[in-house]
Protein backbone atom coordinates (compact mmCIF):
# COMPACT_ATOMS: atom_id res chain seq x y z
CA UNK A 1 0.00 0.00 0.00
CA UNK A 2 1.31 3.50 -0.80
CA UNK A 3 2.05 5.75 2.14
CA UNK A 4 -0.13 8.49 0.62
CA UNK A 5 -3.13 8.60 -1.66
CA UNK A 6 -1.99 9.98 -5.01
CA UNK A 7 -2.97 13.44 -6.12
CA UNK A 8 -6.07 13.72 -8.32
CA UNK A 9 -5.28 13.84 -12.04
CA UNK A 10 -6.94 17.26 -12.32
CA UNK A 11 -6.05 19.68 -9.55
CA UNK A 12 -7.52 23.17 -9.26
CA UNK A 13 -4.73 25.73 -9.54
CA UNK A 14 -4.75 29.34 -8.37
CA UNK A 15 -2.07 31.65 -9.73
CA UNK A 16 -1.62 34.99 -7.99
CA UNK A 17 0.12 37.40 -10.33
CA UNK A 18 -1.04 35.65 -13.49
CA UNK A 19 -1.19 38.65 -15.83
CA UNK A 20 2.42 38.42 -17.03
CA UNK A 21 5.87 36.97 -16.52
CA UNK A 22 6.39 33.87 -14.40
CA UNK A 23 2.75 33.76 -13.28
CA UNK A 24 1.41 33.77 -16.83
CA UNK A 25 3.92 31.16 -17.99
CA UNK A 26 3.09 28.96 -14.99
CA UNK A 27 -0.63 29.15 -15.71
CA UNK A 28 -0.03 28.04 -19.31
CA UNK A 29 2.25 25.17 -18.27
CA UNK A 30 -0.10 23.81 -15.61
CA UNK A 31 -3.10 24.14 -17.92
CA UNK A 32 -1.19 22.12 -20.52
CA UNK A 33 -0.79 19.41 -17.88
CA UNK A 34 -4.59 19.24 -17.66
CA UNK A 35 -5.22 21.29 -14.53
CA UNK A 36 -7.98 23.95 -14.43
CA UNK A 37 -6.38 27.28 -13.59
CA UNK A 38 -7.71 30.41 -11.89
CA UNK A 39 -5.91 33.55 -13.02
CA UNK A 40 -5.74 36.38 -10.50
CA UNK A 41 -4.18 39.82 -10.93
CA UNK A 42 -5.04 43.50 -10.92
CA UNK A 43 -4.70 43.64 -14.72
CA UNK A 44 -7.80 41.59 -15.46
CA UNK A 45 -7.70 42.34 -19.19
CA UNK A 46 -4.30 40.64 -19.47
CA UNK A 47 -5.65 37.61 -17.61
CA UNK A 48 -8.62 37.46 -19.99
CA UNK A 49 -6.23 37.38 -22.96
CA UNK A 50 -4.28 34.58 -21.31
CA UNK A 51 -7.46 32.66 -20.47
CA UNK A 52 -8.57 32.86 -24.10
CA UNK A 53 -5.26 31.36 -25.17
CA UNK A 54 -5.56 28.53 -22.63
CA UNK A 55 -9.13 27.75 -23.70
CA UNK A 56 -8.17 27.80 -27.39
CA UNK A 57 -5.62 25.10 -26.58
CA UNK A 58 -8.28 22.97 -24.85
CA UNK A 59 -7.61 23.99 -21.26
CA UNK A 60 -9.84 25.38 -18.51
CA UNK A 61 -9.27 28.89 -17.22
CA UNK A 62 -11.15 31.21 -14.88
CA UNK A 63 -10.38 34.91 -14.38
CA UNK A 64 -11.07 37.03 -11.33
CA UNK A 65 -9.62 40.33 -10.07
CA UNK A 66 -6.97 39.99 -7.37
CA UNK A 67 -5.00 42.49 -5.33
CA UNK A 68 -2.94 40.57 -2.77
CA UNK A 69 -2.43 43.73 -0.74
CA UNK A 70 -6.14 43.63 0.18
CA UNK A 71 -7.47 40.84 2.42
CA UNK A 72 -10.99 41.20 1.03
CA UNK A 73 -9.73 40.80 -2.53
CA UNK A 74 -7.91 37.58 -1.61
CA UNK A 75 -11.02 36.23 0.11
CA UNK A 76 -13.20 37.05 -2.91
CA UNK A 77 -10.74 35.46 -5.35
CA UNK A 78 -10.55 32.18 -3.45
CA UNK A 79 -14.31 32.03 -2.91
CA UNK A 80 -15.04 32.67 -6.59
CA UNK A 81 -12.40 30.16 -7.72
CA UNK A 82 -13.65 27.35 -5.53
CA UNK A 83 -17.23 28.00 -6.60
CA UNK A 84 -16.20 27.81 -10.26
CA UNK A 85 -13.46 25.15 -10.26
CA UNK A 86 -13.62 23.34 -6.94
CA UNK A 87 -11.30 23.25 -3.90
CA UNK A 88 -7.85 24.69 -4.47
CA UNK A 89 -5.18 21.97 -4.72
CA UNK A 90 -2.28 24.12 -5.93
CA UNK A 91 -1.56 27.76 -5.16
CA UNK A 92 1.26 29.64 -6.86
CA UNK A 93 2.04 32.93 -5.14
CA UNK A 94 3.89 35.13 -7.61
CA UNK A 95 2.26 38.55 -7.43
CA UNK A 96 4.53 41.55 -7.18
CA UNK A 97 6.82 44.01 -8.90
CA UNK A 98 10.16 45.61 -8.11
CA UNK A 99 10.95 49.25 -7.52
CA UNK A 100 14.67 49.93 -7.69
CA UNK A 101 16.43 52.38 -5.40
CA UNK A 102 18.57 52.82 -2.32
CA UNK A 103 17.05 51.70 0.98
CA UNK A 104 17.55 55.04 2.72
CA UNK A 105 16.21 57.03 -0.23
CA UNK A 106 13.02 55.04 -0.78
CA UNK A 107 9.90 56.64 0.64
CA UNK A 108 8.89 54.60 3.71
CA UNK A 109 5.33 54.22 2.44
CA UNK A 110 6.63 52.70 -0.81
CA UNK A 111 8.96 50.41 1.16
CA UNK A 112 6.06 49.14 3.26
CA UNK A 113 3.91 48.71 0.14
CA UNK A 114 6.53 46.44 -1.43
CA UNK A 115 6.68 44.34 1.74
CA UNK A 116 2.89 44.28 1.73
CA UNK A 117 2.75 42.72 -1.72
CA UNK A 118 5.66 40.27 -1.66
CA UNK A 119 5.47 39.10 1.96
CA UNK A 120 2.14 40.06 3.52
CA UNK A 121 0.34 39.23 0.26
CA UNK A 122 1.68 35.68 0.41
CA UNK A 123 0.57 35.41 4.04
CA UNK A 124 -2.94 36.55 3.06
CA UNK A 125 -3.08 33.73 0.53
CA UNK A 126 -1.80 31.24 3.11
CA UNK A 127 -4.37 32.40 5.65
CA UNK A 128 -7.21 31.86 3.19
CA UNK A 129 -6.12 28.71 1.36
CA UNK A 130 -4.10 26.56 3.74
CA UNK A 131 -6.93 25.66 6.16
CA UNK A 132 -8.83 23.94 3.33
CA UNK A 133 -5.71 22.09 2.19
CA UNK A 134 -5.02 20.96 5.74
CA UNK A 135 -8.58 19.70 6.09
CA UNK A 136 -8.24 17.68 2.85
CA UNK A 137 -4.77 16.52 3.97
CA UNK A 138 -3.07 17.45 0.70
CA UNK A 139 -2.05 20.45 -1.36
CA UNK A 140 0.88 22.40 -2.78
CA UNK A 141 1.57 25.98 -1.67
CA UNK A 142 4.30 27.35 -3.94
CA UNK A 143 6.02 30.66 -3.29
CA UNK A 144 8.00 32.42 -6.02
CA UNK A 145 11.06 33.90 -4.35
CA UNK A 146 14.30 35.33 -5.77
CA UNK A 147 18.01 34.71 -5.42
CA UNK A 148 18.01 38.21 -3.93
CA UNK A 149 16.66 36.52 -0.80
CA UNK A 150 19.93 34.82 0.13
CA UNK A 151 22.20 37.20 -1.83
CA UNK A 152 20.73 40.70 -1.51
CA UNK A 153 21.67 43.08 -4.28
CA UNK A 154 22.29 46.81 -3.90
CA UNK A 155 19.61 49.22 -5.11
CA UNK A 156 16.75 46.71 -4.91
CA UNK A 157 15.12 48.85 -2.20
CA UNK A 158 12.53 46.71 -0.38
CA UNK A 159 12.59 43.75 -2.78
CA UNK A 160 15.55 41.83 -1.32
CA UNK A 161 14.27 42.32 2.22
CA UNK A 162 10.77 41.20 1.24
CA UNK A 163 12.02 38.05 -0.48
CA UNK A 164 14.28 37.21 2.47
CA UNK A 165 11.24 37.48 4.72
CA UNK A 166 9.25 35.34 2.31
CA UNK A 167 11.82 32.57 2.49
CA UNK A 168 11.87 32.75 6.29
CA UNK A 169 8.08 32.42 6.29
CA UNK A 170 8.28 29.45 3.91
CA UNK A 171 10.73 27.70 6.21
CA UNK A 172 8.42 28.30 9.14
CA UNK A 173 5.43 27.04 7.16
CA UNK A 174 7.27 23.86 6.27
CA UNK A 175 7.77 23.11 9.97
CA UNK A 176 4.22 24.06 10.91
CA UNK A 177 2.69 21.99 8.09
CA UNK A 178 4.73 18.87 8.76
CA UNK A 179 2.39 15.89 9.01
CA UNK A 180 -0.59 17.68 7.47
CA UNK A 181 -0.02 16.39 3.93
CA UNK A 182 0.42 19.97 2.64
CA UNK A 183 3.72 20.91 1.00
CA UNK A 184 5.06 24.47 1.18
CA UNK A 185 7.76 24.98 -1.45
CA UNK A 186 10.00 27.73 -2.76
CA UNK A 187 10.96 28.30 -6.38
CA UNK A 188 13.90 30.70 -6.41
CA UNK A 189 14.61 32.37 -9.78
CA UNK A 190 17.90 33.84 -10.78
CA UNK A 191 17.99 36.70 -13.32
CA UNK A 192 14.83 36.36 -15.40
CA UNK A 193 13.63 38.33 -18.40
CA UNK A 194 10.12 39.51 -17.52
CA UNK A 195 8.31 42.83 -17.45
CA UNK A 196 9.11 43.32 -13.77
CA UNK A 197 11.00 46.54 -13.14
CA UNK A 198 10.91 47.52 -16.80
CA UNK A 199 9.35 50.91 -16.03
CA UNK A 200 12.60 52.05 -14.46
CA UNK A 201 14.62 54.72 -16.24
CA UNK A 202 18.21 54.40 -17.50
CA UNK A 203 19.24 56.84 -14.78
CA UNK A 204 18.09 54.28 -12.21
CA UNK A 205 19.11 51.06 -13.97
CA UNK A 206 22.60 52.19 -15.03
CA UNK A 207 24.06 52.74 -11.53
CA UNK A 208 22.30 49.60 -10.32
CA UNK A 209 23.90 47.38 -12.97
CA UNK A 210 27.30 48.91 -12.23
CA UNK A 211 26.87 48.17 -8.52
CA UNK A 212 25.82 44.61 -9.32
CA UNK A 213 28.92 44.16 -11.46
CA UNK A 214 31.14 45.64 -8.74
CA UNK A 215 29.73 43.20 -6.19
CA UNK A 216 30.08 40.19 -8.53
CA UNK A 217 26.42 39.62 -9.39
CA UNK A 218 26.74 39.98 -13.17
CA UNK A 219 28.89 37.03 -14.23
CA UNK A 220 27.40 36.80 -17.73
CA UNK A 221 24.56 38.42 -19.71
CA UNK A 222 22.30 35.40 -20.17
CA UNK A 223 18.91 35.45 -18.45
CA UNK A 224 16.17 32.92 -17.76
CA UNK A 225 12.85 32.87 -19.56
CA UNK A 226 9.60 32.86 -17.62
CA UNK A 227 8.90 29.41 -19.06
CA UNK A 228 12.03 28.08 -17.32
CA UNK A 229 10.49 28.98 -13.96
CA UNK A 230 7.12 27.57 -14.99
CA UNK A 231 8.86 24.26 -15.65
CA UNK A 232 10.32 24.38 -12.14
CA UNK A 233 6.89 25.00 -10.60
CA UNK A 234 5.47 22.10 -12.63
CA UNK A 235 8.22 19.84 -11.31
CA UNK A 236 7.46 20.85 -7.72
CA UNK A 237 3.72 20.22 -7.89
CA UNK A 238 4.04 17.10 -10.08
CA UNK A 239 6.34 15.35 -7.62
CA UNK A 240 4.41 12.33 -6.29
CA UNK A 241 3.23 12.46 -2.72
CA UNK A 242 5.76 11.14 -0.27
CA UNK A 243 8.49 13.44 -1.59
CA UNK A 244 8.80 17.20 -1.21
CA UNK A 245 10.86 19.56 -3.36
CA UNK A 246 11.47 22.14 -0.65
CA UNK A 247 13.57 24.62 -2.63
CA UNK A 248 14.26 24.73 -6.36
CA UNK A 249 16.69 27.43 -7.46
CA UNK A 250 16.95 28.08 -11.19
CA UNK A 251 19.87 29.98 -12.69
CA UNK A 252 20.60 30.84 -16.33
CA UNK A 253 23.23 28.67 -17.91
CA UNK A 254 26.28 30.66 -18.98
CA UNK A 255 27.14 31.11 -22.66
CA UNK A 256 29.45 28.44 -24.02
CA UNK A 257 33.11 29.31 -24.00
CA UNK A 258 35.22 28.78 -27.14
CA UNK A 259 36.44 25.19 -27.33
CA UNK A 260 40.10 26.10 -26.95
CA UNK A 261 39.29 28.09 -23.81
CA UNK A 262 37.20 25.27 -22.36
CA UNK A 263 40.20 22.88 -22.62
CA UNK A 264 42.41 25.03 -20.43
Amino acid sequence: MPRFEPHPERRTVMVAGASSGIGAATAITLAELGHPVALGARRVEKCEELAARIRADGGTAFVYPLDVSETGSVDDFVTATEKELGPVEILVSGAGDIEFGLVHEMDPARFVAQIGVHLAGAQRLAHRVLPGMIERRRGDFVLISSDCADQPRPRTAAYSAAKAGLEAMAGQLRMELEGTGVRASLVRPGPTLTGMGMTSTPEVVGPMLQDWKDWGFARHPYMLRASDLAAAVAAVVSTPRGAHLVLVEVQPEAPLRPKEEAKE
